[in-house]
């Protein structure tokens, strides 16, 4: 199944990861930079992203404004989203859950947990 992938991470290196990892399971990656550049992006798909990965701590506007922002959006508001972050404090995670995100993975991530997830939430 491929599925089309919008991943907001203020790390290059990490936007470089999960396109190559995403990439190795057949998926199309979109790529965005903080919470701004991820609202941009999304705006400009088409078609819409089947799943979105987003980080927490960004500059601009965190992952929590962003899950916030793109809930706002009527016709983003069923796209699941997934936390991706060093962060794993519960009420990190709750807030997050409150803001509208379907899951949380902790980094570093497992590729192939991460594909499952995915797959888990967009099947």
């Amino acid at each position: 199944m491929s599925l089309n992938i919008l991943a907001v991470d203020d790390s290059r290196t990490m936007r470089d990861m999960l396109k190559l990892t995403l990439g190795q399971a057949g998926f199309t990656t979109h790529l965005a930079e903080d919470g701004e550049d991820g609202l941009a992006v999304l705006e400009n798909l088409d078609p819409e992203p089947d799943a979105i990965i987003t980080d927490i701590n960004m500059p601009r506007l965190d992952g929590f404004g962003f899950i916030e922002a793109v809930r706002k959006i009527n016709r983003h508001r069923g796209i699941p989203i997934l936390v991706l972050t060093t962060e794993s404090a519960q009420e990190l995670k709750t807030r997050a859950r409150n803001a509208g995100a379907t899951g949380w993975i902790v980094k570093p991530f497992d590729p192939e947990k991460l594909v499952r997830a995915l797959q888990m939430v967009t099947g």
